[in-house]
């Protein structure tokens, strides 16, 4: 079994759901692997990752608004707001989500459904540089 890792910037322009599923696809491509799986880490306590829909935009409007029912920005019993009013904001909604993912590929392919794609889920105002880590183990 080998192993491959490889590393990501995924950009984002503030609160949102940014699809990187074909950047994985291309570091899989490279790695030379033809099955195993990918573990898709995100490196920050203010974003997440998410498999979502990617036919609709409006499946992640309705995401998104969902989590901002569930996570009101300025509550006044937050404390940790150094970084301003989405600091700790972000921080529920990242450790309500997930920071990893693992999908398994089969001949140089990935295995998500139809609909399916991989996005980084801002959980900040303004924008960033997030770095993902792509680890392939496989043949």
């Amino acid at each position: 079994m080998a192993v491959c890792t490889k590393l990501l910037t995924v950009r984002t322009r503030g609160q949102g759901t940014y699809e990187f599923t074909d950047e994985i696809a291309l570091a899989l491509g490279s790695s030379g692997l033809s099955e195993g799986t990918v573990t898709v880490f995100c490196q920050h306590t203010s974003c997440s990752l998410v498999i979502m829909e990617n036919a609709d935009p409006s499946a992640r409007h309705d995401l998104h608004t969902f989590m901002h029912k569930l996570v009101p920005t300025d509550d006044p019993d937050y404390t940790h707001t150094l970084e301003g009013p989405d600091d700790m904001t972000s921080h529920i909604k990242m450790a309500l989500t997930r920071t990893a993912e693992v999908i398994p590929f089969v001949n140089g392919r990935l295995c998500l459904g139809t609909w399916q794609g991989v996005f980084l889920w801002e959980h900040r105002d303004a924008s960033h540089a997030r770095r993902i880590v792509l680890s392939f183990q496989g043949v």
